[in-house]
């Protein structure tokens, strides 16, 4: 099994860890490219070409531990409960940090966090609200997380949407969801301060990777245009953690490509640089 950075760390065992990465390479409802099933694989092996020091500090200096990948096989509700299993096993020792597998694997993760932590808060990076009630006749599909997670009772607030139908505004009109859309970071300064006062002091953070403009990351299933650019990232990350805690996160959505390894290196970047952004919000 590909191990996160296995070319520059030694084996550990998970209680010498504080990120505990999961792998999951679940895909059953993607809407148009496929390949998410890769997408943790692939991000493992780029991971190979990382340098330890992010720029500004070495997360892996507190230890990366890659748990098994989580058996994708069988009905989506079980696969759904193996993630839970999964994301509550890391949290025991560590940060959770997922990769997916199409974005419907976030809801596994909420369910394990809200078991263990009661109130919190989704910070969700993403060119779509996925908040439809159900995407053809599935309540489990990618394009209905956001709305499960409205169901367990999970604030959320959305980052560089640019992509939703009527359902999803009506959604957001009545859960009164706080978002900063695609279009409005492309046109304005960032916020002082990201989040809602009355935001959820302890967060998750996910991001799905289609979240990023397509000159970023290409190898997604629906690379929407006009969406965040890299170090806006990374700014709109430092901004959301400031001050809270985060209890996990997951880069999802990822669905590599023949001969596009940009996109593959680029997320595994973004798994090392949100490491060390978390970390260093905990100094």
């Amino acid at each position: 099994m590909n191990r996160f950075l296995a070319s520059e760390l030694k084996e550990t065992t998970a209680d010498q860890c504080h990120f505990q990465i999961v792998p999951v390479p679940f895909e059953a409802t993607v809407s148009y490219g496929g390949g998410t099933a890769d997408g943790p694989s692939a991000i493992l092996e780029a991971s190979d070409q990382l340098e330890l020091w992010d720029g500004e500090s070495i997360p892996a200096d507190h230890g990366i531990y890659t748990h098994e990948p989580v058996d994708c096989t069988g009905p989506t509700e079980q696969v759904l409960a193996r993630i839970e299993a999964a994301v509550t096993h890391a949290a025991e020792y560590g940060l959770p940090v997922m990769l997916g597998g199409e974005h419907s694997v976030t809801l596994g993760a909420l369910r394990a966090l809200k078991k263990k932590h009661g109130k919190f808060g989704i910070v969700q990076f993403d060119a779509h609200a996925d908040l439809r009630k159900a995407y053809e006749g599935d309540p489990y599909s990618h394009a209905s997380v956001m709305h499960r997670a409205l169901e367990l009772e999970i604030p959320v607030f959305q980052l560089g949407v640019r992509a939703f139908c009527t359902e999803e505004v009506e959604v957001r009109k009545k859960h009164n969801i706080p978002h900063i859309d695609a279009k409005e970071l492309a046109l304005n300064p960032l916020p002082e301060t990201l989040l809602p006062e009355d935001f959820p002091e302890t967060i998750y953070i996910t991001f799905d990777v289609d979240g990023l403009d397509p000159s970023v990351i290409r190898a997604t299933g629906t690379p929407v245009p006009g969406g965040i650019q890299w170090w806006q990232a990374l700014t709109l990350l430092e901004k959301a953690v400031k001050g809270r805690s985060v209890i996990g996160c997951d880069v999802v959505e990822l669905a590599p490509q023949v001969g596009d390894h940009a996109s593959d290196f680029a997320a595994a970047q973004l798994v090392y640089s949100m490491m060390g952004i978390i970390q260093r919000s905990t100094r």
